[in-house]
């Protein structure tokens, strides 16, 4: 994509090759990091189970923690490796930026955690009445 400020990149907006490129960023992220796999998978299978029920507030509330906790997890990832990438010796600058990457995708993680647990509790409830 053509950066205008920079003059680099090529001409036009392809929605399509924006489209490959996060599809390809997200299965890089599921693959390779299992911070972001198994909260992906997770709020998959309870995602499915909110849609069969029809529990439409549940599932778009699942949806929106879901996403924000991996975005929160890629952008730390990112963000971990753009500093080793930088500096790979240990760095007290480069720990602080890190740390404080990691305390933002943790807070995204406990909220992430409450919806999550919170939702099961209720779908165990409607499905098995206990």
């Amino acid at each position: 994509m053509h950066n205008k400020f920079l003059g680099t990149g090529e001409h036009g907006y392809n929605p399509w090759r924006k489209i490959k490129i996060c599809l390809s960023g997200m299965h890089y992220a599921i693959r390779y990091d299992f911070s972001v796999s198994y909260k992906f998978f997770l709020s998959a299978v309870i995602l499915v189970i909110s849609f069969a029920l029809r529990q439409w507030v549940d599932f778009l509330l699942i949806m929106a923690a879901t996403g924000q906790v991996l975005i929160a997890e890629m952008f730390n990832s990112a963000i971990e490796a753009v500093c080793d990438f930088i500096e790979t010796k240990e760095n007290f600058k480069i720990k602080v930026i890190k740390d404080i990457a990691a305390a933002a995708a943790g807070i995204s993680i406990l909220i992430w955690m409450i919806i999550i647990v919170v939702e099961i509790a209720r779908l165990w409830r409607l499905v098995w009445g206990g």
